[in-house]
């Protein structure tokens, strides 16, 4: 089967010059039937602080998918792509974590505590198939292994149409294969303009505030001043590489200030609120206070 267009609904909200939004869930059944028809482009695995589990992974993947939906799109896509944080740092430079949760049919990997050229060749590499060195866009030399079906089947397309699929975009501008680093650190920012003038492949640089502010000295200070220079000079590295910046923690408060700031990676957490709840309390003291 043949798809026109691009599956990965990151890609296709940034080709039509939307901002993404994403958000971070644990992988299990009721998070995903949750974000299934919510407002992201992308949900985000989280298996960094959470355990690293493809039969969660997978699991999760099929409740996310709405088959009425599907239907009425004519597109096998889901309607929020997955991707997955995997947990290894940059400098473990490790693949087969992302090997395996791309076998499962995400669309994106997130990689945490990307801070040199080297690692950032490996996050790309980890996410490309081989190909022979007179290819077109050969690098970075792809390293994936050849697992294919699990992934085809779940993004409703035929092997060969996943193989021309399953590159990192924006370096193969038909692939639907989303590669995320995290900036992290002091030495990250250093090298930022080295990675991405190197790299080709990166869909997006992903800002971790919480670890950016504790190797500052201020953690989880978010609106002190040095961390708020740090987050905007990788902001503007980015900006002069053309490659978008992602900011987690937005908020109803400072939602607006990202967007004019010119993120175009943005990642609020869905609130669960007990509101009626709260109500009938609020109700059930009031009747108690006038009943004599």
């Amino acid at each position: 089967m043949m798809m026109d267009g691009h599956l990965n609904g990151a890609i296709r909200a940034l080709e039509e010059g939307r901002p993404v939004l994403a958000s971070f869930s644990p992988a299990d059944p009721g998070n995903a039937q949750a974000f299934a028809n919510g407002p992201y482009d992308v949900v985000v695995f989280e298996m960094e602080h959470n355990p690293y589990s493809t039969a969660a992974l997978r699991d999760s993947l099929q409740y996310l998918l709405d088959r009425k939906g599907i239907l009425e799109r004519g597109d096998p896509s889901p309607t929020v792509t997955p991707f997955v944080r995997v947990p290894a740092n940059g400098s473990e430079m490790n693949q087969f974590l992302a090997k395996q949760a791309l076998d499962a049919g995400v669309y994106g990997i997130i990689f945490p505590h990307v801070s040199t050229v080297q690692e950032a060749h490996n996050a790309v590499a980890a996410c490309r198939y081989p190909r022979p060195p007179s290819a077109p866009r050969y690098e970075p030399a792809g390293v994936r292994g050849d697992g294919p079906f699990g992934a085809a089947r779940y993004w409703g397309i035929d092997v060969m149409d996943y193989y021309r699929r399953a590159d990192t975009w924006p370096l193969a501008p038909d692939g639907d294969i989303f590669v995320v680093i995290m900036c992290e650190e002091v030495k990250a920012i250093r090298n930022l303009p080295a990675m991405l003038a190197e790299v080709p492949g990166i869909g997006a640089v992903l800002i971790g505030e919480g670890d950016l502010s504790q190797d500052l000295g201020y953690p989880r200070a978010y609106q002190h001043p040095e961390v708020e220079a740090a987050i905007a000079d990788v902001l503007a590295i980015c900006n002069d590489a053309g490659v978008p910046a992602g900011i987690p923690h937005v908020t109803p408060a400072n939602v607006e200030k990202r967007l004019e700031q010119g993120f175009r990676w943005l990642m609020p957490n869905p609130v669960r609120t007990n509101q009626a709840a709260d109500i009938a309390k609020a109700w059930l003291a009031k009747r108690k206070e006038d009943t004599p």
